[in-house]
């Protein structure tokens, strides 16, 4: 059984204000807290650029039946290594974790698609909004 994640209603509305500026492309971030035994606590919404592009594609294996190349940023998103890299270390000064990522899917349902499993790191948790015409919906 996985670990359950504690959130505010300020970091529900933070996510979902993400995804709504960026419709109609997916919006992506990282999710800093801390584990409490069973219990991962979000202190923090950490937005982050969408770096899907030809080279974060290559990056992927086929996923869905077809090359991620055929994705563009309203399918796809990728936090740039550099990105993650930073704010891991940032976190870490302030005695916090990345315990998970965020995107949206806009136009769609917030249900993992095959390759948001295939991509998924056991550790983290994920949070997925729904943006349907620019507004944030689930």
């Amino acid at each position: 059984m996985g670990m359950g994640l504690r959130l505010d209603s300020e970091h529900q509305l933070a996510i979902q204000n993400h995804a709504e500026s960026t419709y109609p492309e997916e919006c992506c971030g990282l999710l800093l807290g801390k584990h409490r035994g069973e219990v991962k606590t979000l202190v923090e919404v950490l937005p982050t650029p969408n770096n899907w592009d030809g080279e974060a594609a290559d990056a992927y294996p086929k996923v869905e039946g077809k090359p991620q190349g055929d994705y563009t940023r309203e399918r796809r998103f990728s936090i740039a290594p550099e990105v993650l890299m930073r704010a891991q270390k940032d976190a870490r000064d302030r005695n916090l974790d990345i315990i998970g990522i965020y995107h949206s899917h806009p136009d769609h349902p917030a249900v993992p698609s095959e390759f948001d499993r295939a991509i998924a790191w056991q550790q983290y948790s994920y949070i997925i909004v729904a943006v349907e015409e620019g507004k944030a919906c689930d």
